[in-house]
């Protein structure tokens, strides 16, 4: 962790996904390492499947929890559409992780909206002057025969962008996972690990490609 490094996190998503999970353990990894840090999540109407969206801060001393538009260094979302909120946050130069899980809102299952293409999300987060950093679901492979737990993926690919790893340094985010539910830890570190790897290195190539010639 470089001290004078600073990160500002948008995640957004939809209720069940655990993308709040997502920031609060990189809130944990951060008071572990004695990080300043603040956190301010903010749910939907709905328990389940409502938008959720969370701001953390880290490296920040005194500073209010909020993030302004084209002002965070990374935006971590698990939904395709719900992505399209998200962009205005990414600052040019930033990095945007998408997670490209679909789950259809109401307007889209009854035929009164269009749900948008891949392609086109990833058209708007290149607009913003942002990276895309593409993980597909159906590409994810399984640990020990059971689907990895996509919100730890998703971490772990958070963890490799650089803007976030000067900051916390992704061994200290690990042990937070692999500590939080102890009868899981070994599953729940492969994911992580997973989505780690994956960033940068030629799965994450191949998932990118996939990305812009997928729909």
């Amino acid at each position: 962790m470089t001290r004078s490094a600073t990160c500002d996190i948008v995640l957004v998503g939809v209720g069940g996904q655990g993308i709040l999970t997502i920031g609060e353990i990189l809130l944990r990894a951060a008071l572990a390492a004695d990080a300043p840090a603040s956190f301010a999540p903010t749910k939907g109407m709905a328990q389940r499947g409502g938008f959720v969206k969370a701001e953390l801060r880290l490296g920040r001393d005194g500073v209010g929890p909020r993030i302004g538009e084209a002002a965070a260094d990374l935006v971590v979302t698990m939904e395709r559409s719900e992505a399209l909120r998200g962009v205005c946050f990414v600052k040019p130069g930033g990095s945007f992780v998408l997670y490209d899980d679909v789950w259809a809102p109401t307007g889209v299952m009854l035929g009164a909206a269009r749900y948008p293409e891949r392609d086109a999300v990833i058209r708007a987060i290149e607009a913003a002057g942002a990276r895309p950093v593409v993980l597909l679901p159906s590409e994810i492979p399984p640990i020990d025969g059971r689907s990895a737990a996509a919100n730890l993926v998703v971490l772990g690919a958070a963890c490799a962008v650089p803007a976030l790893a000067r900051v916390l340094d992704a061994a200290c985010v690990e042990k937070v996972v692999a500590t939080r539910w102890p009868k899981a830890a070994a599953a729940n570190v492969a994911a992580f690990r997973l989505g780690l790897e994956a960033t940068g290195c030629a799965l994450f190539a191949r998932l990118a490609e996939a990305g812009r010639s997928g729909s």
